[in-house]
């Protein structure tokens, strides 16, 4: 023992819980990068993904269709399904806050289908990500439903070819798919389209950042019910 105090007394003489670490950390967030040009709307959730970084440049890549978030707070109070690009996504997203938006979500809501063996069969055939043949078989949970790209861009420009081609319309895609190969296309792509979105853009995001999204737009429905309630 070098007679070096431990930092953690200093948490065990002033407790905090897991809560009122988090609300401080928004605290220092709002008053060290506080709104930067969002709106109200939008603000909550970039915050959630500045607080999953801890990276204040990010927000400036952070971006926003016009009725992204009208779209993705009611998809997810009527119960919309959620595809997503990965199952650490799948595994991320909490079916607890979903829950507290719609009561009936269950774990078969959010789909995944990058590890399914036809679809794993179907890329070593062709060669071809497995992502992209993921997104094919979820095609009919698109159409109304909530798209979360946070690891494959190639899944993204799948989507936005049906989009283009095929008329699908998701209710919100969650664009944040990470790396340096398609990545940036795919985003610029998925932007340009008449679709509501939230995106990074750039090279940057990850699962973490599109689960984060996901949260904030629940922990919005939340907030809007208490405020209705007068709590």
């Amino acid at each position: 023992m070098n007679g070096t105090r431990a930092f953690i007394h200093e948490l065990l003489e002033k407790p905090m819980s897991g809560e009122a670490i988090e609300q401080r950390s928004f605290d220092i967030i709002d008053k060290e990068a506080c709104c930067n040009g969002f709106t109200v709307e939008q603000w909550p959730i970039v915050r959630r993904i500045l607080h999953t970084t801890a990276d204040f440049g990010i927000a400036g890549d952070v971006r926003f269709s016009g009725d992204a978030i009208h779209a993705g707070t009611s998809a997810l109070r009527s119960g919309s399904r959620i595809f997503v690009d990965s199952n650490m996504i799948r595994s991320g997203l909490s079916i607890a806050r979903l829950r507290q938006v719609q009561p009936e979500y269950e774990q078969g809501h959010v789909v995944c289908h990058v590890a399914d063996e036809d679809v794993a069969q179907k890329a070593r055939e062709t060669g071809l990500p497995r992502s992209l043949f993921a997104v094919q078989k979820a095609r009919e949970v698109f159409d109304g439903g909530i798209a979360v790209f946070g690891n494959a861009p190639v899944a993204l420009l799948e989507l936005n070819r049906l989009i283009m081609e095929e008329g699908i319309k998701p209710a919100l895609v969650v664009a944040m798919p990470v790396g340096f190969v398609h990545v940036t296309e795919s985003k610029e792509e998925l932007m340009s389209l008449q679709v509501p979105f939230i995106a990074i853009a750039g090279r940057r995001g990850g699962s973490p950042l599109a689960v984060a999204t996901i949260h904030a737009l629940c922990s919005l429905v939340v907030q809007s019910g208490s405020q209705l309630n007068g709590e």
